[in-house]
């Protein structure tokens, strides 16, 4: 059976190593600071190895042996078992090895005899109570390690599906704007084909950032910031002149750092869900970063989709608010309303959100 130690192995044993040296150096430190002698504290160190050695190795058997290879290998007979022989052990060197009716027959006095007896009983309860107790302290110790190492892995398994998570959330997004932009450009070089141009080196400059910038869990506002400018001059594209749209960016620290894509779909929303060919329509987007606190607020008008076109209806949302849920728990607010046919989202993110 190929047996794989690791550097946690070698660091857990070892620090038991250390605490039983420890253990055994009481004696001899005390013995040195009292006579300041060397001699006298290797005599002190050397008794207290002699009568406590038995107990360190009741404790490594179960903490090397019967503890990882018994009782957490499905194999607790051999736990249970193998303690079970070394009390037996105990049992056998104390009343079969040495008599203690023959020892306490040199003693005259029957006081003193039955004194020494009870001595005997007691020390020979209290050195088998002490090795049940040394099987249960390795059984303690390497229960806490296994479960410190199973929350280790949960929080780690947590944290991969998290960015599993929000990397495919992310990804969900791309295509969309992708799939709309590149429909405003079809159809605008059919009336203004250096406009299209220019649309389509605008498009380049916005897949460059997509690409390659927002492939890192957080980028600064200001590349966000120049990637939704971009972004909503090409949506202008399919708006009509009963269409206005305004934007607000003020940013005083550009530096500042955000999840890549977070408002691009609720500024997709706005655009598909707030211009009408045939009615007014408008749009407000707003984004302000101040003191590391990020403000996003979009209202548009609302002309809900038919029951023919609902594709992707309420997806880019909830995407969006799983986001925040899964990068910023405890640290946004949302806010969400209709009101005199007028949709309101706005979204808060920082520290004291």
């Amino acid at each position: 059976m190929k047996v794989n130690i690791t550097r946690q192995d070698i660091t857990f044993y070892g620090l038991q190593v250390a605490a039983w040296l420890a253990f055994l150096m009481v004696p001899a430190i005390s013995a040195f600071i009292a006579t300041h002698s060397w001699s006298g504290a290797m005599s002190a160190f050397n008794f207290n190895a002699r009568v406590h050695w038995t107990s360190a190795a009741i404790y490594f058997v179960n903490a090397l042996i019967l503890v990882p290879w018994g009782y957490y290998r499905n194999r607790r007979w051999m736990f249970w078992l193998g303690n079970a022989i070394i009390l037996a052990a105990l049992v056998y060197g104390f009343f079969y090895n040495f008599n203690p009716d023959s020892f306490a027959e040199n003693i005259p006095n029957e006081r003193y005899r039955q004194y020494a007896l009870s001595s005997f009983y007691a020390s020979a309860f209290l050195a088998i109570f002490m090795s049940a107790f040394l099987a249960g302290i390795a059984l303690l110790v390497h229960h806490v390690r296994r479960s410190m190492v199973i929350n280790r892995q949960l929080k780690e398994e947590q944290q991969k599906r998290t960015e599993a998570e929000l990397e495919w959330l992310k990804n969900q997004i791309n295509p969309h704007f992708l799939f709309n932009t590149l429909n405003n450009i079809s159809s605008l070089t059919q009336i203004d084909a250096d406009k299209a141009q220019d649309s389509i080196a605008q498009l380049s400059d916005l897949l460059r950032y997509a690409m390659y910038e927002t492939n890192k869990p957080f980028v600064p506002v200001s590349g966000e910031v120049e990637f939704m400018r971009n972004y909503i001059e090409l949506m202008r594209l399919r708006c009509n002149e009963r269409t206005t749209v305004s934007t607000e960016f003020a940013v005083a620290n550009p530096d500042t750092q955000v999840a890549p894509l977070l408002f691009i779909s609720l500024v997709e929303n706005a655009f598909k869900h707030g211009v009408s060919s045939s009615k007014p329509s408008q749009i407000e987007i707003s984004l302000t970063e101040s003191d590391g606190t990020i403000t996003f607020t979009c209202d548009n008008t609302n002309y809900p989709k038919s029951d023919s076109d609902r594709s992707g209806s309420g997806i880019g949302l909830e995407n969006t608010r799983r986001r925040l849920e899964l990068l910023y728990a405890g640290r946004y607010e949302w806010e969400q309303s209709l009101e005199d046919n007028i949709y309101h989202v706005k979204v808060q993110i920082g520290k004291n959100s």
